[in-house]
């Protein structure tokens, strides 16, 4: 059976083509603020389809971006006495630090915005050139009514593209549903130079500029959550492909969303549970298992009961996993759970689908290994299936992190960067960081070393 994924343009399958690997761009956090459930689920959903297609030996390259020039960070800067480049710097530090409790598989590329500024120019400025934008004193927008199938994503045409979106209304634009892509800056806001003026960039011209440069003109999956369908991946879409006159995605792929009490999980509503705090309450496996219980595409309802009703059916695939087969019966057969997983997860991802064929296995190894059968080559399978689902994995204690020591390197160097800086309060909480992953850093006056506890 093909591998088939949901398209969200199309709103039919696609079949997921392989003959030179796949290329995915993942909408990433706004480094404002510590990482939600929310932001949890999406990275937990796209690791896992990493896994999967890695394992089915396609050549997967996955980047997911960081936003570091943000309203909200220069509001979270003043509240924290900051500047806008620390504030990122200290939760894209978090947010490592989060996804990596959690067991998520990294991806191959991590760019962010302000590294991309010189793209982000020459991005506008080929627009410009194509008469797709207009300057006003506020910045440069693009022209929605210049792109003839403007809303197919969404399905939303121009008069009613307005209703239950993030669009605010303002009054100088020709038109409501064009968008920023240069916003001006004032003299107390960070910015660059450019041919408009100092500025920044615009939300989602960054999103197009990263694909373009990373990826190319074309990506094979295009994934976020369905809160960025209208109107992040709509203008994306309109922008790149008056660029480049190509198909901006062969695929688009949508998470749901999390739910609490019926309601969005989001900061607007207040609701919001942080990775943090999810972390300390519950095991991270049944945080995973809870997450890959639901299907991608449909509303997650967080409940402390439900991430905990995970616990009992966690512990048969530990017990499973632990207790190495003595029998010398008839070897037990996982082929049928393993085909029952491949199907599952080949057609859209059906990880609830899959995860129930890593519990049936384990039930069945527990109960042939009483029986005295050889379980052997079932508990390599069942290995197999958890190692793509990322459950029970070496780290699963929640309290410990595996460190690589070029990823040391690095936080030894940010933390130099903020004592030189004066910023104690952000070198400390390096240091805490790395005492909680098992690393001892020394100052002295030839400089820093570190050494694991």
């Amino acid at each position: 059976m093909a591998i088939q994924i949901y398209d969200s343009l199309s709103r039919d399958y696609v079949i997921l083509k392989k003959s030179q690997g796949v290329k995915i761009y993942v909408c990433g956090i706004t480094t404002s603020d510590f990482c939600h459930l929310g932001h949890a689920f999406s990275s937990i959903i796209f690791e896992v389809l990493d896994r999967f297609l890695s394992y089915k030996d396609f050549n997967v390259f996955r980047v997911q971006n960081f936003t570091d020039i943000d309203d909200k960070i220069i509001a979270k800067a003043k509240e924290e006495n900051s500047s806008m480049e620390l504030v990122a710097k200290k939760y894209i530090l978090e947010f490592f630090v989060d996804m990596d409790s959690l067991g998520v598989k990294r991806a191959s590329l991590y760019p962010k915005a302000t590294d991309e500024i010189d793209n982000i120019i020459d991005f506008i400025s080929s627009l410009e050139n194509k008469g797709l934008t207009y300057k006003i004193d506020d910045g440069v927008y693009f022209k929605s009514t210049e792109v003839k199938d403007y809303g197919k994503l969404s399905g939303r045409n121009l008069d009613d593209a307005l209703e239950g979106t993030r669009i605010e209304v303002e009054m100088h634009k020709e038109n409501q549903t064009d968008f920023v892509l240069w916003k001006s800056s004032n003299l107390e806001e960070p910015g660059w130079d450019s041919p408009w003026g100092k500025g920044r960039p615009g939300w989602h011209i960054e999103c197009s500029s990263m694909v373009l440069n990373s990826i190319g003109e074309t990506v094979d999956i295009h994934g976020g959550g369905i809160d960025l369908i209208f109107p992040h991946h709509e203008n994306e879409i309109a922008q790149s492909e008056s660029l480049t006159g190509k198909q901006f995605s062969s695929i688009w792929m949508h998470n749901g969303m999390v739910q609490l009490s019926g309601e969005k999980m989001s900061k607007s509503l207040g609701n919001l549970i942080t990775v943090r705090d999810a972390v300390r309450l519950f095991d991270v496996d049944c945080i995973r298992m809870w997450v890959l219980s639901s299907h991608y595409r449909s509303p997650l309802v967080y409940s402390p009961e439900l991430i905990e009703s995970h616990e009992r059916p966690l512990s048969r695939l530990r017990e499973a996993l632990k207790n190495e087969s003595k029998g010398t019966k008839e070897a037990l057969d996982a082929s049928r759970e393993l085909s029952k997983f491949n199907e599952a997860m080949q057609n859209d991802l059906n990880t609830p689908i899959a995860l129930s064929q890593a519990l049936i296995l384990a039930k069945k190894i527990n109960r042939a290994n009483n029986n005295g059968q050889n379980t052997d080559s079932a508990r390599k399978i069942l290995e197999l299936i958890l190692s793509v689902l990322g459950l029970c994995q070496k780290t699963q204690n929640k309290k410990t992190i595996d460190i690589s020591n070029l990823e040391i390197e690095v936080l030894v160097k940010e933390r130099n960067a903020f004592r030189i800086e004066g910023d104690y309060e952000n070198s400390d909480r390096i240091r805490d960081i790395l005492i909680e992953k098992g690393v001892r850093i020394i100052d002295s006056p030839d400089g820093t070393s570190w050494e694991f506890i």
